[in-house]
């Protein structure tokens, strides 16, 4: 009898296991993404279960920190940062996605290299933002002195830059690819400058981090092997942005609603010069760090805590 038992007990403790098993395995894991540049990092893995993905506008994405609904969110990660840090939101950080799409344009004849906007002005978008925080580190760090203006958004600085010949300004790809086409139509030409690149040149040759994955404190703790699983899904996603840029630009296209232009030959353009790249949090820690510098008021303050960082 008790030999009955124990195989009973055996059988029993088998099936309650393949059930967690098969429940574990059968989580899905849910993605927010602002549209444009920050989606390119997800979609060819979006591609495949379009249900788990929501893009939305980019001025949006940090409510869906204080909502904890997604999985997933991706979004600036100073955003992310200062909001963890004041204690409103549970996400932690697990990569780093794109690295810095950010450009000075203009269609000036007399603006041929970089330090030929000393003296000039320069629109930027986003005053009180990172990125504006980010573009007046450069030309400061570079010698290069300018006066500024300021719009709310890349959208507003891409048209200026296509409606005045003589503005100067920052803006964003894929935008700048677009306007740069649509230009060139009009025998006009767009003369840019890298952001990251001038960067580099002044931070040690470090990257600055620009979006980035966060993940719900919950879905760690309760689905940690989906989520790790799923980030080795989204990191090949990210690796196929450069290794086959066709088969991603078709998949952005089949998609539809994340934001990026809709022609394949300005995404083939563009899509390169977005910078994405998958980096753990842990790896991407010392060029985060690096970024804080630029203005850590943007990042709350200081350098986040280490629980701030997940590990795999």
């Amino acid at each position: 009898m008790k030999k009955v038992i124990s195989i009973f007990l055996f059988v029993l403790s088998f099936v309650f296991l393949a059930a967690c098993s098969n429940t574990a395995d059968d989580y899905k894991i849910t993605v927010v993404a602002p549209q444009g540049a920050p989606a390119v990092a997800v979609v060819n893995e979006a591609v495949n279960d379009k249900d788990s993905y929501s893009f939305i506008s980019a001025e949006n994405i940090s409510e869906q920190f204080t909502s904890n609904e997604k999985d997933i969110i991706i979004a600036p990660i100073n955003a992310g940062c200062k909001l963890y840090k004041a204690g409103k939101s549970t996400y932690k950080l697990g990569a780093v996605v794109t690295w810095c799409n950010l450009y000075f344009a203009t269609q000036r004849t007399d603006v041929k290299t970089i330090n030929d906007l000393a003296g000039k002005e320069v629109t930027l978008f986003g005053q009180t933002t990172i990125n504006a925080s980010l573009a007046r580190y450069v030309l400061d760090q570079k010698g290069i002195e300018v006066t500024y203006a300021y719009k709310a958004s890349a959208e507003m600085t891409k048209d200026l830059l296509a409606s005045d010949a003589n503005a100067i300004v920052m803006t964003a790809e894929p935008a700048l690819t677009a306007v740069t086409a649509q230009l060139k139509q009009s025998n006009k030409t767009v003369v840019s400058f890298s952001i990251s690149d001038l960067y580099k040149e002044v931070s040690e040759n470090k990257e600055f981090t620009q979006a980035g994955l966060f993940i719900k404190a919950d879905t760690i703790t309760n689905h940690k092997e989906v989520l790790d699983k799923f980030l080795d899904k989204i990191s090949a996603s990210c690796q196929l942005v450069s290794t086959d840029l066709e088969k991603t630009v078709n998949n952005i296209i089949a998609i539809g609603n994340t934001g990026l232009p809709s022609k394949a030959a300005v995404l083939t353009q563009a899509l390169p010069k977005c910078n994405i790249k998958y980096v753990s949090a842990k790896d991407a820690k010392v060029a985060l760090e690096k970024t804080i510098s630029i203005d850590s008021q943007q990042f709350g303050g200081a350098n986040p805590s280490d629980d701030f960082y997940y590990n795999k």
